[in-house]
């Protein structure tokens, strides 16, 4: 029990975190535009990413997220010692990436985390002939590594367009001044997706925990005959959606600053009818993909809107020698999580 424990408070100080590392995703176009100061932003983003646990609930009614992260490893190799693994290097790589300004992605990071511990288990057993990881859950995952990213630009390339030329005749003064009110919807949706989608993450790994602990320590027959065992987690847990919810919203209201110089203006300079377009073409993908149980990143969608609206005004308005050195760290995330991960088990079970 006190493993467990040690556990749930880790997986929240990883929410926490994963919400001051990716407040930039919420913040970075609306305070790079001067809609709002940087206080302003996180205070706005925090509410909505908190706002974002009634929508899952009462709205949506369940969270697809959250089971796919908690069913991305099968079963037989999930134990405390691979959760506790994996969210201690998830931890280490998502505090590196922030001090060294990287918007590399939290989702992946825990992924990656989750996996490596688990396949250090499945060696250490010598296990012959059986998938560790949940191929089925975890491929759509990968891929959208290089899809997110993409739908965000496509979609944020056709938005800015598409207002232009509504816009052409417009005076661009006040033009200038509604795209700034707008930036507060936009950049709300957004929020509401990041929060939707990032704390459902630590919802996963927090139930794939608890259900580990009934199942192999208490033989719960509740959970042994539930057709949807995570589901049944939700319902018996509750406070833990709403808890996952609070903490990502205080990690965005300590911000990160490092990261929205990144976001906002190193990838490209970002206009107020911009900063909607990105905006919008982000929250879009992230609904979609909450739609789908798909988790996805916060920080590729983004930053692949931001590159469509950069895109508008010609391709070398867009900063490519940053967004390679950011495409560098997202291809690396999962492994080098899952290396620190099983490292980080055989370590672990010496004790």
């Amino acid at each position: 029990m006190t493993l467990l424990i040690i556990i749930i408070i880790l997986a929240l100080i990883f929410d926490y975190i994963n919400g001051f590392h990716d407040a930039a995703n919420s913040i970075a176009t609306i305070v790079a535009t001067k809609v709002l100061t940087p206080f302003q932003a996180v205070i706005w983003a925090a509410f909505f990413n908190f706002v974002a646990y009634f929508i899952s609930k009462y709205w949506i009614g369940e969270f697809k997220i959250g089971n796919t992260i908690a069913k991305s490893v099968n079963e037989d190799f999930i134990t405390l010692e691979v959760i506790l693994a994996g969210l201690i290097a998830a931890i280490i790589w998502n505090l590196a990436t922030w001090k060294l300004g990287i918007p590399s992605s939290s989702s992946h990071t825990l992924l990656g985390g989750f996996m490596g511990a688990a396949l250090a288990k499945a060696g250490a057993l010598a296990v012959n002939g059986v998938d560790v990881v949940n191929y089925i859950k975890v491929i759509p995952i990968i891929a959208f590594i290089f899809l997110a990213p993409l739908i965000g630009m496509i979609m944020a390339y056709f938005i800015t367009i598409l207002i232009m030329n509504i816009c052409r005749k417009a005076n661009p003064s006040k033009a200038d001044k509604w795209f700034k009110r707008l930036q507060l919807v936009s950049s709300a949706l957004f929020s509401l997706g990041h929060g939707a989608n990032d704390a459902q993450k630590v919802m996963g790994i927090i139930g794939a925990a608890v259900i580990y602990y009934h199942l192999k320590i208490d033989f719960d027959p509740n959970y042994v005959n539930a057709p949807d065992t995570f589901k049944y987690f939700v319902e018996d847990y509750a406070w833990v959606p709403f808890v996952s919810f609070t903490v990502i919203a205080a990690g965005t209201m300590s911000g990160g600053w490092k990261i929205v110089k990144t976001m906002g203006s190193k990838i490209t300079k970002v206009t107020s009818l911009e900063g909607v377009s990105a905006e919008t073409a982000g929250a879009v993908t992230l609904f979609l993909s909450e739609h789908f149980g798909i988790p996805v990143s916060t920080t590729h969608t983004i930053t692949g809107s931001i590159i469509g609206v950069g895109i508008t005004k010609r391709v070398s308005a867009v900063r490519w020698g940053v967004t390679i050195n950011l495409l560098w760290a997202w291809i690396l995330t999962i492994p080098v999580s899952a290396l620190l991960a099983a490292i980080i088990y055989y370590i672990v079970t010496l004790f």
